[in-house]
């Protein structure tokens, strides 16, 4: 992989660029940081693409100047919204009896080309949740096993193609392009979870800004994902309209007297919206009700979504909380009420060397999940927004296999398949021999887009 990465969060509230590089140990330090306000985003989603474009670009620009570094491809979040998930299944005959990353890459390619996706959705994740090698189901890793038959059972994450564009468009006019796009909610769990969370089951939910985001991992994958278009700033907003006060004032008071304990007597003065000059008196009973209420209807609203996949009873670990609005005092005591008493804690993301307390904070998770999935932590296989596989074991800018995508308009045999993507490999070789070699390339690319 490359030395450096370059990852950009795109939320709602902040836009943050985290430029990081692998040292020789393969740890992460982080040497640039740019941080700045969204402009042009509404729940996760680009609404105006030249503002959400400026704030990429100031972010990107304090970014580089730490670092002293000009990276030219970016890692980038992408909100839930808009995104629909469906599960897909493909099997595959192993010819030599021996599972290698071409056949992993085959299996994962059918179960693909077997999904319904809909025309206007584009593919974000692949990501294998049961590989089964003949009839021996849950297979950690099936790399390298004898067997006659592969088969495998994946969640496949899509978003709406409009949607995607715009993120890249925006992106794009920042200076720079865009490498991979990554749920942020797949993000924040790269960030947060550890081995033992994952393999007994778990459930990530990043509340931020104006979204939450739920993923639910089991094993080595995301089974389930869904959104919500709630976050802290409605905090903000409820108390705007209760109070009758400016937004601005309503953040300071969600930041210096928001909880979720019991309320404290006594009151604050405020200034009217309005007429600022003029002020008056509010009960802190009150703040506290408008704050709990909406806590409180989010989190019931998140933990029906967890009914709702089928899934509660295989939590074992039970629920990570993470995101800004986790920050407020209580979260965690009112969120295992709500989800009927399961274990239940507040998640920071993992420390990396050259990381400032500013990044430390829950509500950066994504931005660090970001950071640690170009540098390879990522699902043991994956076919990533680039429909290309991706293999944590492998150095992913050298020797990734290419994604020999099915057509649905073709009745080409699967088997066919391996030897296009083997001869797919050498192509880079081929390149660099005489003029003659290179025109048989050329004729032999022109047959694979006759196929495809």
């Amino acid at each position: 992989m490359q030395n450096s990465v370059l990852a950009i969060d795109i939320g709602s509230t902040k836009i943050c660029a985290i430029i990081a590089e692998k040292k020789e140990n393969d740890e992460l330090e982080i040497i640039g940081t740019g941080i700045t306000k969204s402009q042009g985003l509404k729940k996760g989603t680009i609404t105006n693409i030249d503002l959400a474009s400026k704030s990429i670009k100031a972010a990107l620009n304090d970014a580089k100047r730490v670092a002293g570094k000009n990276i030219q491809k970016a890692v980038v979040s992408i909100s839930g919204a808009y995104t629909k998930s469906i599960n897909s299944n493909g099997i595959v005959n192993i010819p030599n009896k021996e599972i290698t990353i071409k056949e992993i890459n085959r299996v994962m390619q059918t179960a693909l080309y077997n999904a319904n996706i809909p025309h206007e959705y584009e593919v974000l994740h692949v990501l294998p949740y049961n590989f089964k090698v003949d009839d021996q189901e849950f297979v950690e890793d099936p790399l390298g096993m004898n067997a006659g038959r592969l088969e495998v059972d994946v969640h496949i994450i899509t978003t709406q193609k409009s949607n995607l564009y715009n993120l890249k468009k925006a992106v794009k006019n920042a200076g720079v392009e865009v490498g991979n796009v990554v749920l942020s909610g797949y993000a924040s769990s790269i960030a947060v979870l550890n081995n033992d969370e994952k393999e007994l089951g778990v459930a990530v939910i990043d509340m931020g800004g104006s979204t939450s985001n739920l993923v639910i991992h089991i094993g080595n994958s995301i089974i389930y994902n869904d959104f919500l278009g709630v976050g802290s700033n409605h905090i903000t907003n409820d108390l705007s309209m209760a109070l009758h006060t400016p937004l601005s004032v309503a953040e300071k008071i969600k930041i210096e007297q928001g909880s979720l304990k019991s309320s404290e007597s006594g009151t604050i003065e405020i200034p009217v919206i309005g007429d600022e000059n003029t002020t008056h008196e509010v009960s802190l009973e009150i703040v506290y009700n408008v704050i709990f209420a909406r806590v409180e209807e989010t989190l019931m609203i998140l933990a029906k979504s967890i009914e709702k996949s089928g899934l509660k009873e295989q939590i074992g670990a039970g629920v990570v909380l993470t995101g800004g609005m986790t920050n407020m005092d209580g979260m965690r005591e009112l969120a295992v009420a709500i989800f009927d008493n399961i274990p239940v804690r507040i998640a920071r993301p993992r420390e990396l060397e050259g990381m400032f307390d500013e990044l430390k904070n829950p509500a950066f998770s994504t931005a660090i999940g970001l950071v640690l999935y170009g540098a390879g932590k990522f699902t043991p296989y994956e076919i990533d927004s680039n429909k290309k596989l991706r293999h944590k074991s492998e150095n992913i800018s050298k020797e990734e296999i290419t994604s020999t995508n099915i057509s649905k308009d073709e009745s080409q045999k699967t088997d066919d398949t391996s030897e296009i993507t083997e001869q797919l490999t050498n192509l880079e070789n081929i390149k660099n021999e005489s003029e003659s070699v290179k025109e048989k390339a050329s004729k032999f690319w022109r047959w694979i887009t006759q196929l495809f």
